[in-house]
């Protein structure tokens, strides 16, 4: 008797392997995402694409690099406000004060600032390259501010007044901070041009770090010893 007869043969594709996760028959998938748009939109684009298309008794998750960023994702709030309270800890250890490290620290949302900005100006997102360059800058954005408030200090230890002492640091040390920001700025500025493979991540942290030097160098010049003054000021009326 013929095989015909009993069976029908077609050809078709399957997978060599069954994939299991979490002990479900899964299919893997792997994906970029197309030039111009970030990972996190393409994570958020296979979500409602497949809240939308599967069909009943389907579900999805993901695994890899994909879960990693998304778990990285809810962190990078606790990193930064723990990278905050180091910075402060530390400056309070040093000037055994608790007022001169919060002028110091008003510094850093100038700095976010100039960073955020350069992203939006240059058409990036706030990826985890740029929270790496944002991280980065609560240290140097308080470089800058350690340098005036420092000899301000110092100065008012001489017996000059709150505000003689905020501006005659920030002419003294005017020339250290243009000479030290500029040339990290400098050093900096070959990710921000830089060409060839993972240019977008070196695009993304070089840019947040040039933005955000650039507005704490030239605006915490006027912002410091007016902060300096004025918290300094509060904090010896309450005293007396």
């Amino acid at each position: 008797m013929p095989l015909s007869n009993v069976v029908s043969v077609r050809e078709a594709t399957a997978p060599k392997a069954i994939n299991h996760y979490n002990l479900f028959r899964a299919a893997e998938i792997n994906g970029s995402a197309a030039p111009g748009f970030s990972t996190g939109q393409a994570l958020q684009a296979m979500a409602a694409l497949s809240d939308r298309a599967l069909p009943q008794g389907f579900a999805y998750a993901w695994s890899g690099i994909s879960l990693e960023e998304i778990k990285a994702g809810s962190q990078s709030a606790m990193i930064f406000g723990l990278g905050l309270l180091l910075v402060y800890l530390t400056l309070a250890g040093q000037y055994e004060s608790l007022t001169l490290p919060f002028i110091i620290l008003l510094s850093v949302p100038l700095a976010i600032l100039g960073a955020l900005g350069a992203q939006w100006g240059r058409g990036l997102i706030n990826d985890v390259y740029c929270q790496i360059g944002l991280v980065m800058l609560i240290g140097l954005s308080a470089k800058n501010g350690i340098l005036v408030v420092e000899f301000a200090e110092q100065l008012r230890a001489r017996g000059m007044t709150i505000a003689d002492a905020a501006v005659e640091a920030a002419r003294i040390r005017l020339r250290p901070i243009l000479m030290t920001s500029l040339a990290f700025i400098l050093g900096v500025m070959p990710l921000v041009v830089a060409s060839g493979a993972g240019r977008e991540a070196r695009h993304s942290v070089g840019t947040a770090v040039v933005g955000g030097m650039v507005a704490s160098t030239f605006l915490n010049l006027a912002f410091i010893p007016v902060l300096y003054v004025v918290v300094k000021s509060i904090g010896t009326k309450t005293r007396r």
